[in-house]
């Protein structure tokens, strides 16, 4: 197994930070650390032979070393586990409280998930909004309208968008932007939609 300049570098980073811990002390390999009863039994052996203690002692460090890098690795997933919990979070509640209406459909405008907004914009809960067709809530002239732009957006992979008629409700029929791009792998598309 080959290792790149950077892997290598790192590693060597956590070897010395994790010797660096044993020899002032500060490891926290202490009691809930144990060696399993074969390895114990190994080491005992080796170092009853004179000759072999010093592979013993050898052996007993490196191991000493490896769980303290394993546990530095460990703090350290954690850590970035709480930061990438953090992000989520942040990320979940603009996209939920943004001021547009935002969809995720798929190529024919059935929605696969929306914010608040656009639960708020179609009258619905938003645990409604999964599965509703985007041009049921459209007036019949504007459906091939929104129609042409998913399929534009799919094709092209181009940012585009339309203007499209709400159904009337109460207030009369409203005039709606509709703004598109593609996610990552083009299996959807992201839709963010405000009233012009």
């Amino acid at each position: 197994m080959s290792v790149s300049a950077d892997e290598f570098h790192i590693l060597t980073e956590l070897r010395n930070k994790a010797e660096q811990q044993l020899q002032a002390g500060t490891s926290r390999t202490g009691p809930q650390w144990s060696l399993g009863v074969d390895a114990l039994q190994m080491l005992y052996r080796m170092s009853s032979d004179p000759g072999r203690a010093e592979d013993a002692l050898k052996l007993l460090h490196e191991l000493q070393v490896h769980q303290v890098e394993l546990d530095l690795q460990n703090e350290e997933m954690a850590m970035n586990e709480r930061d990438l919990a953090e992000d989520l979070s942040l990320y979940r509640e603009l996209y939920d409280s943004a001021p547009l209406s935002y969809f995720v459909v798929d190529l024919t405008g059935k929605v696969i998930q929306g914010n608040d907004g656009a639960a708020e914009l179609l009258s619905l809960e938003r645990d409604e909004l999964t599965g509703q067709d985007l041009n049921t809530f459209l007036l019949a002239q504007s459906r091939p309208l929104l129609l042409d732009l998913l399929k534009r957006v799919a094709h092209s992979g181009n940012k585009d968008s339309c203007i499209a008629e709400l159904v009337k409700d109460k207030n009369g029929s409203r005039d709606l932007r509709f703004m598109a791009s593609t996610c990552s792998r083009r299996e959807h598309l992201l839709l963010a939609c405000c009233e012009c």
